[in-house]
């Protein structure tokens, strides 16, 4: 009999296979898809690399050549803000990678395999009954076979595909404006030392703050380089293709038209519309929501995979204390309440990206030392420490505050150390 089914192959189902299966769980994972597969996504946070060594799956990450990524940068103009990791205020690696998501997910579910966890792909989940807190899962197979399953415990780390949450009703609006994104990856032919490939660069739009782009350098040779904006503003002109309005819109920042001058395509330019998810609740009687499939803020400061994992890795630790040890668990209080301490660390500092107040922190010169390192944590995905100022519920006050003290001294200089 299957102890844990999981819903779901990306980063927070092949975390939480590996994890149950090193401590003796039978666990099945159920993959909609065939891997590998795109998925957007692709800059990790420092925190990620130690949940992946946690789940004892570092070894095949680090052989894996990705593009080693030590920090972000943020351009406003001729405003520049640079955030090394390894200036965090919390413990924890300093570093992580760029990675192509179709390879990344694909060395991590391989090794979740390889360490015993049993993983099919290309089998829908068409229905959840989660009556009394004993499991029911039907699936269909590619070949129009039907199962059911009954596991003790569901996690659901379905991402954007939100499987419970629909199955269960249990989809709420975002208190977040829909925002969409234009994105693709390009042959970039950058030259040496015109572009630190060891960092993400966050441009902001030259008019707009609510306007920003990503460029992600990979090892490959490639970059993803996306922008996202509501969806309105990113509608493509008369006559024009997506290709064409991303392309005219990268050509708006005259920094990043020169970076892209020699671009030669690697892949079509996608659209991802109206992102930001929630729920009525992460928990229920026998089941457990991970990552994406539960909330997804915003990718402007890739928190999306590092949720993930951390979701994955929290609740492990309660199913091995409820599985194993017979303990009475509220989930609730043990994983939902934590895991949306740092959610909502992350959403202070989306809200005020958005309106402007963060940015003028990241440009401001000079910061003091102790809170460019708190602020950096936060950056490097440490975002559930708390001894640092800015994070959970007070984040947005104080983060309200300093911004505030920015503001008032002088405006921001064009360099941040």
């Amino acid at each position: 009999m299957t102890d844990i089914l999981i819903i779901g192959a990306g980063p927070a189902g092949s975390t939480a296979a590996a994890m149950l299966v090193r401590r003796g769980f039978k666990v099945l994972v159920l993959e909609k898809q065939k891997f590998p597969r795109f998925s957007v996504g692709e800059s990790l946070l420092a925190q990620t690399l130690g949940l992946i060594d946690e789940a004892g799956m570092l070894e095949p990450v680090l052989n894996a050549g990705f593009q080693f990524k030590n920090g972000a940068v943020f351009v406003r103009g001729k405003n520049y803000g640079e955030y090394n990791f390894v200036n965090k205020s919390a413990a924890g690696y300093g570093w992580t990678f760029e990675v192509p998501r179709a390879d990344f997910d694909k060395v991590l579910i391989d090794e979740a395999e390889r360490l015993g966890a049993q993983v099919r792909y290309e089998v829908e989940i068409t229905g959840a009954d989660m009556s009394g807190g004993k499991p029911k899962i039907t699936s269909k197979a590619r070949d129009g076979t039907l199962e059911v399953h009954h596991p003790k415990f569901v996690l659901d780390a379905s991402g954007f595909g939100r499987t419970l949450p629909r199955l269960l009703d249990l989809e709420e609006p975002s208190t977040f404006p829909l925002r969409s994104a234009l994105f693709t990856q390009v042959y970039d032919h950058i030259p040496s030392g015109e572009f630190d490939r060891q960092k993400i660069r966050v441009v902001i739009h030259p008019t707009r703050q609510d306007v920003w782009y990503w460029l992600i350098p990979f090892s490959n040779g490639k970059v993803s380089i996306g922008c996202v904006a509501e969806a309105d503003f990113l509608k493509p002109r008369d006559g024009q293709t997506p290709d064409d309005r991303l392309w005219e819109l990268v050509g708006e920042d005259a920094d990043l038209k020169h970076l892209m001058r020699n671009r030669k395509p690697a892949m079509q330019v996608n659209y991802l519309k109206g992102y930001a998810a929630n729920v009525k609740t992460m928990t229920g009687p026998g089941f457990a929501l991970l990552g994406n499939a539960a909330e997804f803020l915003d990718p402007v400061f890739s928190s999306g995979v590092t949720i993930a994992m951390k979701s994955a890795n929290m609740a492990v630790k309660l199913l091995e204390r409820q599985l194993k040890n017979g303990e009475t668990i509220d989930w609730k209080s043990e994983f939902e309440e934590p895991l949306r301490y740092g959610v909502e660390t992350f959403r202070a500092f989306v809200t005020t990206w958005y309106d402007g107040r963060l940015q003028d922190i990241f440009f401001h010169q000079p910061q003091e030392p102790r809170v460019h390192r708190m602020v950096c944590s936060v950056l490097a995905g440490y975002a559930w420490d708390k001894d640092n100022h800015y994070t959970g519920p007070q984040a947005l006050r104080r983060l309200s505050a300093l911004a505030h003290s920015c503001r008032s001294t002088h405006p921001p200089a064009t360099a941040v150390a």
